[in-house]
């Protein structure tokens, strides 16, 4: 192989970041000469501080919220308390990070005998050149093909450099569970965090400066907004003007002058894609802001630099990022038959309490679209297995076009929310007419599942009359 000068090592393939890119490498790639760099684990976020361990500290979280409601199915039950250890080790020592280790294993070992593994920070140093090491020995590495696939990071204001703060990259591996925790946000990571941490004990207060999840549909903030301010310790409308605080104790000074103190202090205010710390500009890659830029196929400005997942994404979602490496490893196999980025009725889920899942339009979106809109609020407590939940504040929301009976929207708060979604994903992905729906297939009784049914029925459209 001929180097240039200056060159430690040249490959065909370049890898930034090994969470959804890690899964690049397949057979396809078994001739290519492959570098892997990852400064942090394997698994990226989803693995390590992202979907799968706060859904592992959720489900453990609805079980205390469980018990501790139980009374209203006539069951002598009560929530004593979480063992916070058994708890992480649990997620943590005997799940995580023995996955993680075993990613990075796997990578370095015979089995993938044309990867190389980089374990510090990249940054471009030039065209198609980055600036990278193995342990302490810094190398200069160059590559025909690369692609970014660095993630994001936590937000953080300028602020908190006055307090001590956690953010979802180490708020689940605290030694002990905190009696107390303010929350500074009020997106998905912070009503996930909320619903974890009041449920297994902790006094949660919130400070956001709007509604929480307002992106949503307006009438599922709405609901969602009604429970939690009777949930938790709200500060809503406020911003932070100073903090202050140590390990033991964090307190925000809010833009009314009132004060908000608790043990621990989590920073939810949304994530950055890790762009700013790739030095782009020297690699000739353009960006926006600190979002890598590409085009409808994963293409940055540089012909052979790719980019995918929340470094370039529209959507921070793992099922967005995997769906956008295979993309992008097609398009790269392929040139000649690309495919587009796969961002059509992205859905997603919201794992708080109520759980809450959408795809599609709000309905403000699709009346300002210009469609005949016919929309349908279903309550879960309207159908039999709604009364045996004890159910009364579920709700699913459709959204549709009376005019030619399409979904354009499916909203839904409740239990099994992420779970009974994916039947409309299916209906919104192929274009499914929906006056077929209720009566082309038969809705199992009495499942959750007819709260859908009845849902579909409430819309305005001109059904079939068997």
């Amino acid at each position: 192989m001929n180097h240039t000068a200056g060159i430690d090592a040249h490959y065909d393939l370049i890898i930034i970041g090994a969470g959804s890119g890690n899964s690049i490498p397949t057979p396809d790639f078994d001739d290519w000469s492959i570098a892997i760099i990852e400064e942090n684990k394997f698994g990226g976020t989803c693995m390590n501080a992202g979907c799968i361990p706060t859904k592992m500290f959720v489900l453990a979280a609805d079980t205390a919220f469980d018990a501790a409601h139980a009374s209203r199915l006539g069951i002598d039950a009560s929530f004593n308390g979480a063992d916070w250890k058994a708890i992480t080790e649990r997620i943590f020592t005997n799940r995580i990070d023995l996955i993680a280790a075993g990613g990075e294993e796997f990578r370095r070992s015979e089995a993938s005998a044309n990867v190389d593994v980089y374990d510090r920070r990249a940054s471009f140093s030039g065209p198609k050149t980055l600036v990278t090491g193995q342990g302490d020995e810094e190398k200069v590495i160059s590559g025909d093909t690369i692609i970014i696939a660095a993630g994001a990071r936590p937000f953080v204001p300028d602020w908190a450099t006055g307090v001590a703060f956690h953010t979802s990259d180490d708020i689940m591996r605290l030694e002990r569970q905190p009696e107390s925790l303010t929350i500074l946000g009020g997106g998905f990571i912070a009503m996930e965090f909320a619903h974890i941490f009041q449920s297994l004990g902790t006094h949660v207060r919130i400070v956001n400066r709007s509604p929480f999840l307002r992106s949503l549909d307006s009438d599922i903030t709405e609901a969602f907004n009604d429970i939690a301010d009777a949930t938790y310790e709200v500060h809503k409308g406020r911003t932070v003007v100073s903090a202050a605080g140590d390990e033991h104790e964090a307190t925000l000074t809010l833009d009314d002058g009132s004060t908000v103190t608790s043990e621990k202090l989590l920073i939810a205010m949304g994530r950055v894609p890790n762009g700013d710390r790739l030095n782009l500009e020297a690699g000739g890659i353009a960006a926006n802001g600190t979002q890598v830029a590409v085009d409808e196929f994963g293409r940055t400005s540089v012909e052979g630099v790719w980019a995918l997942g929340d470094i370039s994404s529209p959507f921070q979602l793992k099922h967005v990022a995997n769906a956008e490496t295979r993309a992008v490893r097609h398009n790269i196999l392929n040139p000649d038959n690309m495919v587009p980025m796969p961002h059509d009725h992205v859905p997603f889920a919201v794992f708080t309490h109520p759980q809450i899942a959408t795809v599609g339009m709000t309905e403000r979106e699709a009346v300002e679209a210009g469609f005949d809109v016919t929309v349908k609020l279903q309550n879960y407590g309207d159908v039999a297995y709604g009364w045996a939940l004890e159910d009364t504040t579920g709700v699913v929301k459709l959204v549709a076009d009376r005019a030619s009976g399409k979904l354009l929207g499916a909203h839904y708060m409740g239990p099994q929310a992420s779970t009974l979604i994916q039947q409309m994903i299916t209906i919104i992905a192929y274009g499914i007419d929906l006056r077929t729906v209720p009566r082309g297939q038969y809705w199992i009784h009495p499942a959750l599942s007819e709260v859908t049914e009845n849902a579909i029925l409430g819309l305005d459209l001109d059904f079939p009359e068997v």
